[in-house]
């Protein structure tokens, strides 16, 4: 049997790209087109020698757009000389401990309605009033790339995650949020064109990595679900740059220690929550214990380096994933400088198994070295400096105001 008999009850199928018609109204007028193209091919076939093909049946797909999609006053090629220069910034998870802070920073750099904040919280009223603001629920893929196409994002910060101990405590959740949502991420990311940032952090590593100091590149293998996630984005954000050619870029995250916010849940928060404490009752109790050294960062270094990674030339960057660091302290080294400026601090220890346990298989030490060479990073705050800016924040009255 011949070929062409093989398929001759076979009726011949033409697909026509579903993004070739954008409303209904140019669907109505490409009809004669795909009615030609039918009538041509068919005639084409019939006039084959040995096949008895049945008729072209053509089969295509409509799209149309939603009105809630598309604003009345919507401007579709003006866009000023001004907007061209500057990224199109989305940050998810942005009521976090470090949202706020970065939409800060990035819109004194690239204008105030150029950095969408975003978040499934209501937000507070200063934040709310300090830059455009909307609902954004990163495992809703149809609501998160409805929000890139309206608002023509360029740039995207992956905030959204639960942390160490919070994840431990809800590991579902955490796996759905950490894991799917980065999905639905990297998806929209590589389909736009968007540079994307995610975060990673210290406890992408576990017992069995270098920890004193720890590189870029070594065995990773973390036991919490949150330094599962974190591996398994910094894998996939490469794997996706490799494949599809997407702009990923990461930093791997210290402990961050900032005067601005509540601690979060992170195994790492007993050096926020012991400025907390001491202002309002002059006591800490911590759940680490004493001689627990990890790696730590100032917020406003945490967001420079944010900044400039971000910023880098795509060429000067020899990875995809750094570490970054600034300094290294166990809580009783940060309770003795502490007590430096505030001599009545009394401060007990009451570990907590968990946060114990993960602590002690995350690193000690960061080596940034690559970093420094790269993109040139540079901290600025070591623990002298941390806990004077930390104290200035709140004010020696207020500090004097709450221990009495």
């Amino acid at each position: 049997m011949s070929k062409v008999g093989q398929y001759k009850s076979t009726p011949l199928t033409l697909f026509l790209p579903f993004f070739f018609f954008g409303s209904s109204q140019r669907s109505r007028t490409s009809m004669p087109i795909l009615k030609t193209l039918s009538k041509v091919a068919k005639q084409a076939l019939l006039s084959t020698p040995g096949c008895g093909c049945q008729p072209l049946t053509v089969a295509f797909r409509n799209i149309s757009f939603s009105p809630r999609q598309v604003t009345s006053d919507a401007s579709f090629h003006s866009v000023s000389f001004s907007e061209t220069d500057h990224p199109k910034v989305l940050i998810t998870g942005g009521l976090g401990q470090l949202g706020v802070g970065l939409a800060k920073l990035l819109r004194k750099r690239y204008g105030k309605n150029n950095v969408i904040l975003s978040d499934i919280r209501k937000p507070p009223s200063n934040v709310f009033h300090s830059g455009p603001f909307i609902y954004s629920d990163i495992l809703d893929y149809k609501n998160l790339r409805e929000i890139v196409v309206n608002n023509r994002i360029t740039w995207l910060i992956h905030y959204s995650a639960l942390l160490s101990a919070v994840g431990e405590a809800n590991v579902s959740l955490a796996r759905s949020v950490n894991i799917t949502g980065l999905h639905n991420i990297l998806d929209i990311a590589a389909e736009h064109g968007l540079r994307l940032f995610v975060p990673s952090t210290i406890g992408a590593f576990g017992p069995t990595s270098p920890r004193n100091p720890t590189p870029d590149l070594c065995v990773q293998r973390p036991r919490t679900i949150y330094g599962v996630s974190k591996v398994h984005a910094e894998l996939m954000g490469e794997y996706y740059h490799h494949r599809y050619g997407l702009d990923f870029r990461c930093l791997r995250y210290p402990g961050i220690i900032s005067a601005d916010s509540t601690p979060g849940g992170g195994t790492t928060d007993y050096a926020v929550q012991i400025f907390h404490d001491a202002l309002k009752t002059g006591k800490f109790e911590c759940n680490l214990k004493p001689d627990t050294r990890l790696p730590m960062m100032y917020i406003d270094d945490c967001l420079r380096a944010t900044l400039e990674v971000m910023e880098a030339p795509a060429d000067s960057l020899s990875m995809r994933t750094y570490n970054i660091n600034a300094m290294s302290f166990t809580p009783e080294e940060l309770a003795q400088e502490l007590q430096k400026q505030m001599p009545e601090l009394q401060v007990t220890y009451d570990v907590d198994r968990v946060r114990q346990t993960i602590a002690d298989s995350w690193p000690m030490n960061f080596d940034d070295s690559n970093a420094r060479r790269d993109w040139g990073w540079k901290h600025d705050y070591d623990l002298p400096e941390l806990v004077q800016t930390m104290l200035n924040y709140f004010g020696a009255d207020t500090r004097v105001a709450h221990i009495n």
